[in-house]
């Protein structure tokens, strides 16, 4: 889910939100980031009394949102989020139109195929296709990843007006993850604004050391970008200036039109 920094104790009331709600998301986005937390723990992350915190983690619990550690008494969240949103990305119907695709990428590329969409400042792989070598990598379906750093996440942001763009990351920087990393608003708007004229990104090794990927855009019937897909490379079996690099670039490209097609894209007609 979608990651926030909260702290709810200073915060003005809105008559245009309910309050209760407002902190129940709070705390469970707050477990999301954190993974397991005390009552105490949360309260002092997001200004509230213990006595509030506590009242809302015994409703979530009672639902069936929220599980407590009988051994430290802390929480968690529960798979109950993990059911929902497989349900949410099941009835996208992406997984199985995409599917044969995916399974040609595959097949042609050798390696391992990811679908992705965007949720805010994140990217959610919501199904793949592991690599037959040896040597994986590894992914997982429901993984969210930092989009600004990543080829499915940049492909995705270069299909939003700048300004959109901007605001995303407004509230914090752009953290570090390699020495490839772009940290610098500007920059990364000016790289965008290249992968969206060249129609496809590139991730060297930019959040993750070793790994090259290559994303090329989904098109729905509406000319927006609803998707992406991408192909995840092992660095250590191509080099920079590899033909198999454009190779697999071409192959991806060609699927990611037809995918699109089947969609009910039409893509633009170009005068030879």
């Amino acid at each position: 889910m979608k990651r926030r920094d909260y702290h709810l104790g200073d915060s003005k009331k809105d008559n245009r939100h309910v309050q209760s709600i407002q902190r129940a998301m709070a705390i469970i986005e707050t477990l999301d980031k954190y993974r397991e937390l005390g009552v105490t723990e949360i309260a002092e992350k997001l200004g509230l009394e213990r006595s509030t915190v506590h009242r809302i983690l015994s409703t979530l619990k009672a639902l069936g949102y929220i599980n407590q550690n009988l051994t430290n008494h802390k929480y968690s969240n529960s798979f109950r989020f993990f059911e929902i949103g497989n349900n949410v990305i099941q009835s996208l119907g992406f997984r199985r139109q995409a599917m044969p695709f995916m399974q040609e990428l595959s097949t042609k590329s050798n390696e391992a195929v990811n679908l992705a969409v965007l949720d805010g400042k994140y990217v959610i792989y919501i199904d793949k296709i592991e690599s037959p070598a040896t040597i994986k990598v590894d992914l997982p379906v429901g993984k969210r990843m930092p989009s600004y750093c990543t080829g499915l996440g940049k492909v995705l942001l270069a299909h939003l007006p700048e300004m959109t763009v901007r605001e995303l990351f407004e509230d914090e920087p752009l953290i570090r993850y390699t020495k490839n990393t772009i940290t610098d608003i500007d920059e990364l708007c000016q790289h965008l604004a290249k992968i969206r004229e060249q129609g496809y990104a590139v991730d060297n090794e930019e959040y993750v050391e070793g790994l090259l990927c290559i994303a090329a855009p989904i098109w729905g019937h509406t000319k927006n970008v609803v998707a992406a897909l991408s192909v995840a490379l092992p660095k250590f079996r191509y080099s920079d200036d590899d033909d198999k690099i454009a190779h697999i670039r071409d192959i991806l490209l060609d699927v990611a039109r037809r995918f699109s097609i089947s969609l009910g894209y039409q893509p633009p007609h170009i005068d030879s």
